[in-house]
């Protein structure tokens, strides 16, 4: 079963609760999300490491075929 969009926001406010999280559903089919996490501990990092915290947060949604969610494009960012 796809995942919903609050599904996928509420496992990165998890571990980013003060982070400012836009969530959009690309294709309208559940299957194709874009994400983007600004927060501030992604000051310091690179890209490689902040995106690696997200999808550490989102606890296996992305394992392969078994994965609930299909696609996400993911941009983090540290607030300006």
């Amino acid at each position: 079963m796809p995942m919903q969009a609050q599904e996928i926001e509420d496992l990165i406010r998890t571990e980013f609760p003060h982070a400012q999280i836009t969530i959009t559903d690309l294709a309208g089919d559940g299957n194709h999300y874009a994400a983007e996490v600004i927060d501030e501990s992604f000051r310091g990092k690179n890209r490689v490491q902040q995106q690696r915290a997200v999808y550490a947060a989102l606890k296996g949604s992305m394992d392969g075929n078994h994965g609930e969610l299909h696609a996400l494009a993911l941009t983090t960012k540290s607030p300006e």
